[in-house]
């Protein structure tokens, strides 16, 4: 397993939290809580969406992005300070994926495409394994 797709398939659990997470929110609406509680939870919410777009960078310079096109999709300017921001990172991730790590990554590939299928709409993509699929691109 290339650290490209451990980043893929951690951004795709990443997801699947946010989304979950979204969902709660939406549960929640009418709930007598203070401000404080309903703001706090939002931030959290934003804070997991930023993350998400991290993981994303992240597999995409790992992959070998161009970081132009990644600093234009971030609505950013400077290509060299974005890959500059995420470079301790790229260095961190970018090292042979270890036994133990592969194995706990691939143990929750399953779950993750379950997970997908109970939730998947008309309108998403029609895929029984998006994240399986990972383990067969090289």
């Amino acid at each position: 397993m290339t650290p490209e797709i451990l980043a893929r398939i951690t951004a795709a659990r990443a997801a699947r939290d946010l989304s979950d997470l979204a969902r709660q929110a939406v549960g929640t609406t009418a709930e007598s809580i203070s401000a404080t509680e309903r703001i706090e939870r939002a931030r959290r919410l934003r804070q997991m969406a930023n993350e998400y777009v991290d993981l994303i960078v992240l597999a995409e310079g790992l992959a070998g992005g161009d970081w132009a096109e990644i600093t234009e999709a971030l609505g950013r300017r400077d290509p060299g300070t974005v890959e500059r921001e995420y470079a301790d990172d790229l260095a961190e991730w970018d090292a042979p994926v270890g036994e133990t790590e592969a194995e706990e990554a691939v143990a929750g590939i399953e779950a993750l495409d379950a997970w997908y299928a109970r939730h998947r709409e008309d309108h998403d993509p029609d895929l029984e394994k998006p994240v399986a699929d990972l383990l067969n691109r090289h």
